[in-house]
């Protein structure tokens, strides 16, 4: 394997012979729009991250304007994206930034890392992209690189497998550009050295790859836990007249913390018979179905929901009690932040 500085100028004349993808928060020295920008893309593919900053960044464009907002406008802003403790941490650290620092964003690593909802990953970022600190990210188009390239089969989720990467991206990267390197790195393996079938005819790695040389590009990186996923069941009462709703807000704890949904029954298996019965019991009243949707499938990271929409009839809507829910005019509706699977139930309703 050559030098370390070899794979960094190697990388940078790679970024700058006509590979430089060009994004609005590229050369960005706005802090504020910086860790904006990386909070949005955390997880999320740069198509679906996109419209979502530019909305922010037009909604919020100072960090002073993102804390003094409601949180439920931000929520709703943020619907859709997913991962919505990023929103909650992202308007938290705004509030504290704001108020605590004097709208000062902190200007080395270590005290960026502190703040809520800040990583290594997003300091890093911040630190080298805004004030040309020398530290290095590693997220996982880094992981994948570096894996391939030089034959890390350490698993990279455990201890010992992210102090390899983390030291090994920490000798790589450019003392001179590390901004640049960066965001060539994470570039580089979002084009070239993808996830499957990765362009190794493109790679100007390709002479020194250790995967591309055993043919192991499929096996790098090693993951060694595995994601168990559960299944959940969500079965969404529809109550409503001509001009009212009923809606509550999800509580902490859970998924989709701060969003608003139906009325809610959750069930650990499928209800397949006395929905009614099960449905009035909820109520405390009883009640008729009018009909019920088809299944909703939502994969998330570690479950999936699987939800049902009831409509409900038979019942005094004027005094149905149901903990922490309340009845909103449906011309209001559009003002409040669903989960997704919700959204896309009311949009083909006509209610959204």
């Amino acid at each position: 394997m050559k030098s370390n500085k070899d794979f960094s100028d190697t990388l940078l004349d790679w970024n700058r012979s006509s590979n430089y993808r060009q994004m609005p928060w590229k050369g960005e020295k706005d802090p504020y729009l910086v860790w904006l920008s990386e909070i949005i893309l955390q997880q999320t593919r740069v198509e679906q991250g996109l419209p979502y900053f530019e909305r922010f960044k037009k909604t919020y464009p100072t960090v002073r304007k993102l804390a003094d907002a409601p949180e439920d406008d931000v929520m709703r802003l943020w619907q859709g994206l997913g991962y919505y403790s990023r929103a909650r941490n992202l308007h938290a650290t705004a509030k504290h930034i704001a108020y605590e620092l004097k709208g000062k964003f902190p200007s080395i690593y270590h005290d960026i890392v502190k703040l809520k909802g800040i990583g290594p990953y997003t300091a890093a970022a911040i630190a080298s992209f805004v004030f040309g600190e020398r530290q290095a990210v590693v997220d996982g188009n880094v992981i994948r690189v570096l894996s391939r390239v030089y034959g890390i089969a350490e698993p990279f989720d455990t201890t010992d497998g992210r102090k390899q990467f983390n030291e090994l991206a920490q000798k790589l990267i450019s003392a001179d550009y590390p901004g640049e390197y960066n965001q060539s790195i994470m570039d580089f393996g979002a084009q070239i050295c993808v996830p499957a079938k990765p362009k190794c005819g493109e790679c100007p790695f390709a002479d020194r790859c250790v995967a591309y040389k055993d043919n192991r590009q499929d096996e790098l990186p090693v993951r060694a836990k595995r994601i168990i996923k559960k299944e959940r069941f969500f079965y969404y009462l529809v109550l409503k007249n001509d001009k009212e709703i009923i809606i509550s807000k999800r509580g902490a704890g859970d998924i989709w913390q701060g969003l608003y949904e139906l009325p809610m029954i959750e069930s650990a298996k499928p209800i397949r018979k006395n929905l009614k019965k099960t449905v009035s019991d909820h109520l405390g009243v009883a009640c008729e179905i009018l009909n019920y949707s088809n299944i909703y499938t939502q994969q998330l990271t570690h479950q999936t929901i699987q939800s049902v929409f009831i409509f409900v009839d038979g019942i005094d809507f004027q005094q149905t009690n149901i903990n922490g829910a309340i009845r909103v005019p449906l011309k209001k509706l559009h003002t409040f932040g669903f989960p997704k699977v919700v959204h896309l139930f009311l949009s083909e309703i006509s209610l959204l």
